[in-house]
Parts: structure tokens; sequence; C-alpha cells
């Protein structure tokens, strides 16, 4: 068998292997959510997870082989996510962002928000990752932010077909939060910190910044932001 059939052959067997993670990755259950508050401020919690290493895939891989994976990818989160009633607002390149209503109980709802996340980085780690690994491609990885905070709803155009998304100072925390994180790692802001049952909170330690490495401030209590991540 020459190299060209080999690695054919190979690309048909993963893209099978990764047939079972075909869900629904559509973003229209947010879009539905968002469009009762166009123009209008809410609070949500934000999900935002980052997959590691892509930017080397894509010099690396063939296309082929990278849009299979960053589907699999997509498809695996978006399940999850939607498993703990959450709503996909967007994928951005190799990140996937998503949002949850705080509901009538903040609390348990963020203890439900960081047991997803810390799914969401299973899932990676047990469902995708065995299945590259027996391809000899290479494992994934992930690191997420949460944080909580009001956002403001805006529909981009006068169409009322048109995209809907969200604006606000928590985004730009989530993803500051996300490049001080390691791989395979959860970290939260301190208003999420807060609302979490201290059994969740034990699991976690603050983050210690070096200077100038961090400068968002609370604007709750007008000092710096705190930054907790996983143990």
């Amino acid at each position: 068998m020459t190299s060209n059939n080999k690695n054919d052959n190979n690309q048909v067997k993963i893209d099978d292997k990764f047939s079972v993670f075909q869900y629904d990755t559509s973003i229209k259950h947010a879009q539905d959510f968002l469009r009762n508050h166009i123009s209008s401020k809410i609070s949500l919690l934000i999900v935002y997870a980052d997959l590691v290493g892509s930017t080397k895939m894509s010099m690396t891989m063939p296309v082929d082989k990278l849009v299979t994976i960053i589907r699999a990818f997509s498809h695996e989160m978006s399940s999850v996510v939607e498993s703990y009633d959450g709503y996909i607002l967007k994928y951005v390149g190799d990140a996937v962002i998503a949002f949850f209503p705080p509901g009538s109980n903040r609390y348990l709802t963020c203890d439900k928000v960081v047991r997803c996340a810390q799914s969401m980085i299973n899932a990676i780690k047990n469902g995708i990752n065995p299945i590259l690994k027996n391809y000899d491609y290479p494992e994934l990885s992930l690191k997420i932010s949460i944080v909580e905070g009001e956002i403001v709803v805006v529909q981009h155009a006068y169409d009322k077909s048109s995209q809907i998304d969200v604006l606000g100072y928590v985004l730009n925390v989530a993803a500051k939060i996300i490049s001080l994180t390691d791989s395979n790692r959860l970290s939260v802001g301190e208003n999420v910190y807060k609302l979490l049952h201290p059994g969740i909170q034990a699991e976690f330690h603050e983050l210690v910044f070096g200077i100038g490495e961090w400068d968002y401030i609370n604007r709750d209590t007008g000092k710096l932001y705190k930054v907790y991540t996983l143990n």
C-alpha cells in the first residue's frame, strides 16, 4: 500500500471514529434566548473554552485532518454544554464561547457551570484523545475560564434575522484569564468563586500575578480582580 493510500485509509477510519461526535453545533438556541433581550443588559455566566495547540496543528497537519479534529472538538463541547442547560454563543476559530443564565439560584448555577467545565476537559481527555492517540495524531488539551457579570445584547443589523452577539467587560476578562491558565485547567473570576459551594471552593487556589501581568479591576469593589484556578 502506498503512503498516500495509507493516509487516505487512516483519514476514513478516523472520520468513522469521530462520527459518534455528531451533535447539533447550531447557535440557534442561544440566538433564540438572546433575541428576547436585544438592546438590553443582562447578567450571564460566560464560559470561554480554548483549544491548546491548534495553531501548531494548522501548520503541520493536512487540512482534512485538522477540520475533522476541530469539528469533533466543537461537537463534543456543544454536547457537554447543552447537557448542563447552557447555550453555545459562538465558535471563534479554535475556541468555544458559551453562556449560562444565572437562574433563580446563582449559587447552584455557578456550581453547575464549574462541573460543566470539568466535564468539557474530561471529554477531551477521555473521549477524543484516545482516538487521536490511536492514529498517531497529536492529543488535544483545553483551558477554560468562567466569569460572571453584565453584558449588552446587540443585534448588528436592523434585519431581524441578523446575528445577535454580546458585548461587555466580562468578555475581555474571560479572554485574559484564558491567557494565564495552564492546559487542562479551569480558572474562575472572583465573582464566580464567591458563589461556589465551600466544598468546590476548596478545589481552587488564588492565582498570584507578577507586576504588570494583570490589571483588571473588579467594578463592584474597585480593587484588583481576583482569579482562582483549579488545583
